[in-house]
């Protein structure tokens, strides 16, 4: 296949219409109603970018009989990962806070002595549009080279409008010209801007009577978040972020109870939040609004690792309660500069103690969840946008049980081929 590069940097690919056939499918990942026998091979058929019809290979229709034939071989069959919580734009890098933590700075005596976000927030503003793009792409690139074919990228290193916008602007230009489904989150309320010290307030009201309603004029916004923590924003002020999205008609999400159980996740709930994210300080009480609510946990192991925490999410609780439970890469320069969303499986495995088939639909079908998209990605089903990815693997544990092992997987995403083909 044609390989060579876009000028905006992207690959060139391939229609993937026609029967993809010999698939292993991967257990709990494939439609309910898909019953492939053991011992079976089960096909999808590709037509204009969509998954017409999946299957057992036996039982293809007549009407597909004569399309073009993908062999795959065997190969395990996957929905296309999703990655449901990263900061993937923002300018700079934060290398000297690691060192930081290593000599003994804690997080918060980190943002305090000047670094943290507002580090980040420096570089960004400095940074123009097309500076923030040519970063951004070689991350979103090693992502989709691993099966990611659904994305959230949030604003939050702005704090301003004119450089939110500049954040979210490239977000949507990532997604036209890489052909991955990204879905832009408004983090407005991520820290205090430092020409706001001391006025928080004004600064909430600055993010929910300004920058908000502009940037949602725009369709730049599918989602609002907000930092709740000591270091961030009260739960009063994140209310009122909340307020002014659900004015809007526009779904909420939150950086919940990472470093203090503040009650935001029960706040969260009450508005119907997609998702609540971080959540290792999480209450009896917190789950059981989330399971009320439907909200998804996003567990973020690369934070809790690159952060040395030692307070672990309460997983047994949220598994008790049956809220699902999603992983992410919460890509960020500070916290978290993780580039494998398969790494965060096996970390959530060996570290959060995921069971593999839990890590697996954490990163397909929750997270999909996690993003409002439960009807087009995070599962290999008729009628859904053809993104799924084929791996030379004998067994769907691999994928959890490898690390820094990069497997030569075929990719398709929005209905074209990328990668190399069986």
């Amino acid at each position: 296949m044609d390989n060579h590069s876009h000028p905006n940097g992207a690959a060139v690919s391939q229609n993937a219409d026609g029967v993809w056939h010999n698939l292993k499918p991967a257990p709990g990942l494939w439609a309910a109603d898909v019953a492939v026998p053991e011992g079976q091979s089960a096909c999808v058929v590709v037509q204009q970018g969509q998954m017409a019809w999946v299957g057992p290979e036996a039982q293809l229709p007549a009407a597909y009989q004569a399309l073009p034939r993908h062999d795959a071989r065997g190969a395990l069959a996957t929905p296309g990962l999703v990655d449901c919580h990263t900061h993937l734009v923002y300018g700079g890098q934060r290398a000297n806070e690691f060192a930081m933590r290593l000599a003994g700075a804690t997080y918060e005596e980190v943002a305090k002595a000047g670094g943290g976000i507002v580090s980040s927030v420096k570089a960004t503003r400095a940074a123009s549009e097309d500076e923030l793009f040519a970063q951004a792409a070689p991350r979103l690139q090693a992502l989709l080279a691993e099966g990611v074919c659904a994305i959230e990228i949030k604003s939050g290193y702005g704090l301003a409008l004119a450089h939110e916008r500049k954040q979210l602007r490239v977000a949507r230009r990532l997604g036209e010209v890489f052909g991955v489904t990204v879905r832009t989150t408004f983090l407005g309320a991520h820290a205090l801007p430092p020409e706001y010290a001391g006025r928080s307030q004004d600064y909430i009201d600055l993010v929910c009577n300004d920058m908000l309603p502009a940037l949602a004029a725009e369709g730049l916004v599918d989602a609002v978040d907000v930092f709740c923590e000591r270091i961030a924003f009260t739960l009063a002020e994140t209310e009122q972020v909340f307020r002014s999205a659900q004015k809007l008609g526009i779904p909420v999400k939150l950086h919940a109870e990472q470093l203090s159980d503040m009650g935001g996740a029960a706040l969260a709930a009450r508005y119907g939040a997609l998702s609540c994210d971080h959540i290792e300080h999480l209450s009896e009480s917190g789950i059981a609004a989330m399971q009320a609510a439907g909200t998804v946990a996003v567990l973020l192991p690369g934070a809790y690792y690159a952060l040395r925490d030692t307070h672990l999410p309460p997983i047994q609780a949220l598994r008790d309660a049956g809220v699902p439970m999603a992983v992410s890469t919460d890509h960020n320069p500070g916290t978290s500069p993780a580039l494998s969303l398969l790494l965060m499986a096996n970390m959530a495995c060996t570290l959060f103690r995921l069971t593999v088939p839990e890590a697996l639909a954490g990163i397909t079908t929750h997270a999909a969840r996690a993003l409002g998209l439960q009807d087009s990605h995070g599962l290999i089903a008729s009628g859904r946008p053809a993104n799924f990815v084929l791996w030379p693997l004998a067994d769907a544990a691999e994928l959890a049980y490898w690390f820094g092992h990069k497997p030569a997987c075929t990719i398709v995403r929005q209905g074209r081929i990328h990668g190399v083909q069986p």
